[in-house]
């Protein structure tokens, strides 16, 4: 099958090659996006008005497409902030403090702990509720502050936000650029996730022990002094009946989603939506009975801290969605019917031109697609370039 480029599609990929250049220079691509969102519209309509219009629109697309998975986590940090400030998280917490004898006990219990909390709670909200009680305990144990860090984010931000197997929000943003369903997104991560995990894991707890021994990572105990302080400010809000009933009731009520989704056969929104009420109900039922008679004053407050949280994560994500949502359905919702006649999408229709011209094969896909995915992270969040690479799977799936 025979594909004219034409002028949209060049653009098209200068652009992304421009978007994968400035970020192998830790650069911001916001700007690049935009500029490209432009051409791309001025080229297609020939009108000013309208390019710049587009710009909007593509923002607003981009924004309507993500809100789902902007939503549930923003609804999820104002909830771990409710278990941070009532002391329900120390309560949660406390009984793995047992487990923490000696270094290589203290990185594995942090590890798993920060890797099954991230799972449901997302890895920057898991660091506050696990870091003021475990990260003292740690490091009388004698595993040193650096290295809790390692482990939490290896745990957190690598093996659970890789897979991020319960929210979905992560294969969610790579499944709408790739055109695929999330369940299959999710099913081909987990081996991906698994061996990378105990790969890093394993790697990095060799590296703390041999580095121990030099001598060149020591503890700081004047972290745990910090952690005290701050854990003995905290008000009480909350009886310790009431911390210890709460306690139980999230892990049960997340076990209750976790179970229905795997019976009703949910996915994607639909999981998502379920975890996002579940955290709603949760943040009312603390909030009220923790504030009391301020708890709906409170309710509002932790819901604005949790939506801030949120869109500061997305702020960079939204220019570079909107840019690739153009190389598939969205070009026509955004910009209008100025496609070329015959074309299937900027992204479909170079993916077929490619694969007329150059011989690919699954191994030079998987290469490319794993050198751009190394290239996105660099600026040290993957969540950057996910709809970079899904669209780009998307190219080669041809």
């Amino acid at each position: 099958m025979l594909v004219e480029l034409t002028a949209l599609h060049w653009i098209y990929v200068v652009f992304i090659a421009l978007i994968i250049g400035f970020m192998v220079m830790r650069r911001d691509t916001t700007l690049v996006c935009i500029a490209g969102i432009f051409l791309i519209a001025i080229t297609a309509t020939g009108s000013l008005s309208a390019s710049v219009s587009s710009i909007f629109n593509s923002f607003a697309y981009a924004i309507t497409e993500l809100l789902s998975t902007i939503l549930v986590i923003s609804i999820i940090v104002g909830m771990s902030k409710t278990l941070t400030d009532t002391g329900i998280n120390d309560v949660m917490i406390s009984p793995f403090t047992k487990l923490i004898r000696n270094p290589t006990l203290a990185y594995w219990t942090i590890g798993i702990l920060m890797m099954i909390i991230s799972w449901f709670f997302w890895p920057s909200p898991a660091v506050a509720l696990l870091g003021a009680v475990l990260l003292p305990v740690a490091i009388r144990a004698g595993l040193p502050a650096l290295a809790v860090a390692m482990a939490m984010n290896l745990f957190g931000h690598g093996i659970a936000l890789s897979g991020d197997f319960v929210i979905q929000a992560a294969p969610k943003l790579t499944s709408d650029a790739a055109g695929l369903p999330i369940q299959d997104v999710i099913d081909a991560s987990i081996p991906l996730v698994f061996v990378m995990g105990l790969v890093t894991t394993l790697t990095a707890l060799y590296f703390i022990k041999r580095d121990m021994k030099r001598g060149t990572l020591t503890l700081n105990s004047s972290v745990v002094d910090e952690s005290n302080t701050e854990t003995s400010e905290k008000p009480t809000l909350l009886s310790t009946a009431q911390k210890r009933f709460f306690a139980i009731l999230v892990p049960l009520l997340f076990a209750a989603d976790v179970a229905a989704m795997s019976l009703l056969k949910l996915q994607g929104g639909d999981a998502t939506a379920l975890i996002g009420g579940t955290s709603i109900l949760i943040l009312l039922l603390i909030t009220m009975t923790g504030h009391k008679g301020k708890g709906l004053e409170q309710t509002t407050q932790y819901l604005i801290e949790g939506f801030q949280f949120g869109f500061k994560v997305f702020g960079p994500v939204i220019p570079i969605a909107a840019f690739f949502y153009l190389g598939d359905a969205g070009f026509t919702k955004i910009i209008g019917d100025f496609l070329p006649k015959g074309s299937q999408g900027i992204v479909n229709d170079l993916g077929i031109a490619l694969a007329n011209i150059v011989p690919l094969s699954k191994a030079v896909g998987a290469v490319t697609l794993t050198t751009v995915g190394a290239i996105t992270g660099l600026d040290g969040s993957g969540f950057s370039g996910i709809s970079l690479a899904g669209s780009v799977a998307h190219s080669f799936a041809f």
